[in-house]
């Protein structure tokens, strides 16, 4: 038995989420797939984390346990080779110790926000970003983002569905930089609830249009409820960049 790390990149818009679902087609489900039709074994794929519907991937970790003898290359090329047409691609392949795990050994995970600040309808990026027609100020953005840095009770940004034990994390960076007519919100921790990063998205996209100050979004962080929420960014837009080990 040989344990593989794999590389994922996807496009989030045909699936209901990375985690296999009874109603419908999932990121998990297709690779998995994939594996069955090149080894002829019913393997389980673990990730670094989960995504919600229509949430993008550019280099999701993820591992597999496989039988069969294959070099990594190769199993990268015939899994690519069967998943198709799905939006989905491996990057990258390697074997790894058996204890190593995509989850379990995840000491950080990344994540990007998306919105493009135009009033002209998105050509090429529907589904792939949040429009927004209204200015933004991605200063004050970026200024007020620094409140919710550091360790935190984040149940105001944590949806009702959350399973996580905990709504304490501790937010290690949350900057907002406009690169055009983009803006990029990029978020990294040891873990995230779920919704947070939208949550917080929505909420700085309401500072950035002069709804809310700095103390607003400091106020519902510490109100500790969902009710205090400004706004929950769609999926659109995010992305999950990346996942660090303790090896690199």
């Amino acid at each position: 038995m040989t344990r593989f790390r794999l590389t994922v990149e996807f496009d989030g818009r045909p699936f209901m989420g990375w985690q296999r679902q009874d109603h419908g087609p999932s990121v998990q489900q297709a690779i998995e797939e994939a594996v069955f039709a090149v080894s002829g074994e019913a393997v389980s794929l673990q990730a670094a984390g989960r995504t919600d519907a229509g949430v993008h991937g550019l280099a999701m970790a993820a591992h597999v346990d496989v039988e069969k003898p294959f070099a990594p290359f190769r199993l990268m090329e015939a899994i690519n080779a069967k998943v198709r047409p799905h939006p989905i691609a491996i990057l990258d392949c390697a074997e790894v110790p058996a204890d190593w795990h995509a989850r379990f050994s995840c000491t950080g995970r990344r994540y990007v926000y998306r919105i493009v600040n135009r009033r002209a309808p998105l050509a090429l990026e529907a589904g792939r970003a949040w429009r927004i027609a209204a200015p933004l100020d991605a200063e004050a953005m970026h200024a007020a983002a620094q409140q919710l840095v550091g360790l935190h009770d984040f149940t105001t940004f944590r949806s009702v569905h959350c399973q996580s034990a905990s709504a304490v994390k501790s937010l290690d960076r949350l900057a907002v930089r406009r690169v055009g007519d983009a803006i990029e919100v990029e978020a990294a921790a040891r873990s995230f609830l779920h919704h947070q990063v939208r949550s917080m998205v929505g909420c700085l996209a309401l500072v950035g249009q002069g709804k809310w100050s700095a103390a607003d979004l400091r106020a519902a962080l510490e109100a500790r409820d969902r009710a205090a929420l400004g706004h929950n960014a769609p999926p659109d837009g995010l992305y999950f960049v990346g996942a660090d080990y303790p090896e690199a």
